[in-house]
């Protein structure tokens, strides 16, 4: 698509200063900043409901050297957040980027919890993700929002788009990334939190009788609602169903955006900028075919399958660089029958009594490292002589009475009869010996039967010889620590034994638009497009192909919107 030119401009539908399309955490920090500013604002979003991937994530944001930081107890410095950022994303990403981040971060922090209605909660336990790397911190950096009670936004709280399942338990209860941990771990007061949460659902009245979605919101949802309130109190219009088809230049500056709105065309004007904010191409297949690493589905992202690349081909055409179009923030999926959305292994993998194999029935990577790296090892493992995609995790009956799996909780709650369907559908196998399961797998007996004799030996001594899991701090966070002597290891020896496929699929996809330290959109020749800029997963990641902790995802989106609103409003 080629954008319209100034030759054949047709006079503007409506005109502001600042346009941002998408309505994700990035996208609503860079109106709120802009408008605080003093500019004129729009958000325009494709869909009926507003939120994007960060309404249905985690939303944590690791913000190094952040303020939250003291009042648990742990230092932080501008040196070692430099350090470390060096350390995980290595030459991929400028120095001037990555500065830009360390120092503004914090900033767009203290912004948001003065400015607006976020409240953001300390992870003090949660580290960083490559804890032997110089820089690192053992907690802090991570970082979530409070949990947001979505009757502040009355109706409009239904066209905010859903949670993922995998964020909530029972497909309906909304938890922090705390209280999951708690809860989802075994770890004391967690069955208590978890009755408490239920009651609170349970006799939320009327509202039952209207809608199944819990109003006591955390993680994605509670982000967004509370940007959405502040966007509501300062009266910024946020347009549904208004997808952007084009961008408008004035000789090589970008003016605005030809939209469709209630069935026709529309131009937009932008006199100080446009913002693109809609996320990657996780949705698009032909662009994950293009792109992405082989075999890869659209079934087998945890994220907005809307997010299919529009503004990412919009920018390109309109001469804007690419970069890291190759890479994705991966994680091990499972894709359940009748979801509509993959589950990813965060907690799932790292605890103890639970090993990922290949088609030979081999391990082939640390199962409790970060899922970034768990999808790169299956893609580097994968051969036509030993597939690794997919990868299969197995489990006993200890793990399945214990711990939740997928779309499936614990035992002990959910017990095999009342998961028939999943049964019957063949998406869990199930079986009374090791060699009976591999055969139900596809996987080799023979191989499959060493490696959990090998498992097993690991748990007893409570070092894994082969891939050292459970060694670090990142490995245990969601370990058992009832389980000696290695949170992580356990044996797999009580029938039933059970099998899952583990796919390779993502977060959302990291490539997109070359960005500078401002925000602003490039050309292959490094030089500026006056008047476009990119934020979150459409702009490349500025995390390059690492993943350094929890949030790093969500805090260069919101960081990099605060930064693009005050370059827009003072490109100076």
């Amino acid at each position: 698509m080629t954008p319209s030119t100034e030759q054949n401009r047709n006079p503007w539908d409506h005109e502001v200063d600042v346009l941002v399309i998408g309505t994700g955490a990035g996208a609503m920090t860079a109106a709120l900043r802009a408008h605080d500013l003093g500019a004129s604002t729009l958000l325009i979003e494709k869909t009926d409901r507003y939120g994007g991937a960060s309404a249905m994530g985690s939303c944590l944001l690791w913000i190094p050297n952040n303020h939250l930081m003291p009042g648990v107890g742990i230092p932080d410095s501008r040196e070692e957040a430099w350090q470390y950022l060096q350390g995980t994303s290595g030459d991929v990403v400028s120095d001037d980027r990555l500065a830009a981040y360390i120092d503004t971060s914090p900033i767009a922090l203290k912004y948001l919890e003065r400015e607006t209605h976020a409240e953001f909660v300390a992870q003090p336990a949660y580290p960083d993700y490559y804890p032997r790397i110089p820089g690192s911190k053992p907690g802090g950096r991570s970082i979530e929002p409070a949990h947001f009670d979505a009757r502040k936004l009355g109706s409009d709280f239904l066209n905010m788009r859903d949670q993922n399942l995998q964020m909530q338990v029972m497909g309906r209860l909304a938890l922090t990334a705390l209280e999951a941990q708690k809860v989802m771990t075994g770890q004391p007061g967690g069955t208590p939190l978890f009755l408490k949460l239920i009651l609170k659902y349970a006799f939320d009245l009327p509202f039952r009788f209207q809608s199944r979605r819990d109003r006591n919101l955390a993680m994605g949802n509670a982000l967004i609602g509370m940007l959405r309130l502040s966007l509501e109190d300062r009266g910024v219009p946020l347009w549904l169903n208004a997808p952007a088809k084009e961008l408008v230049t004035e000789g090589d500056r970008i003016v605005g955006v030809v939209a469709e709105r209630e069935g026709r065309q529309i131009r937009i004007k932008a006199g100080q900028g446009v913002i693109l904010a809609a996320g990657g191409f996780e949705g698009n297949q032909s662009m994950r075919e293009k792109y992405l690493p082989k075999p890869t589905l659209t079934d087998w992202t945890c994220a907005n399958k809307h997010n299919t690349g529009d503004v990412i081909n919009m920018g390109h055409a309109a001469g804007a660089a690419l970069d890291l179009m190759d890479d994705a923030w991966w994680g091990p999926v499972t894709v359940a029958p009748g979801e509509n959305f993959a589950r990813m292994f965060v907690i799932e993998k790292s605890l103890p009594g639970c090993i990922l194999v290949d088609k030979a029935g081999n391990r082939f990577v640390n199962e409790g490292a970060p899922y970034i790296d768990i999808v790169n090892a299956m893609y580097a493992a994968d051969t036509p002589e030993t597939p690794c995609v997919p990868a299969y995790m197995v489990f006993d009956a200890t793990y399945r009475r214990n711990y939740i799996c997928g779309p499936m909780n614990p035992a002990s709650t959910q017990p095999d009869w009342m998961l028939r369907k999943l049964f019957r559908s063949g998406y869990v196998k199930r079986a009374k010996t090791i060699a009976e399961l591999a055969g139900q797998l596809g996987v080799d007996a023979a191989g499959l039967e060493a490696t959990v004799a090998r498992n097993n030996q690991y748990a007893v001594t409570g070092k894994d010889l082969e891939f050292q899991k459970g060694d670090t701090i990142y490995d245990r966070y969601y370990g058992d620590a009832n389980v000696e002597p290695n949170p992580c290891l356990g044996p797999i020896a009580k029938p039933p034994f059970y099998g899952i496929e583990a796919q390779p699929g993502e977060l959302g996809t990291k490539g997109g638009l070359a960005v500078d330290a401002r925000a602003r959109v490039v050309t292959e020749a490094g030089e500026v497009i006056p008047g476009l800029y990119a934020i979150g997963n459409c702009s490349s990641a500025l995390m390059g192909r690492s993943y350094p902790g929890a949030g790093a995802t969500i805090g260069p989106a919101v960081t990099f919107g605060y930064i693009a609103a005050n370059d827009a409003m003072d490109p100076a």
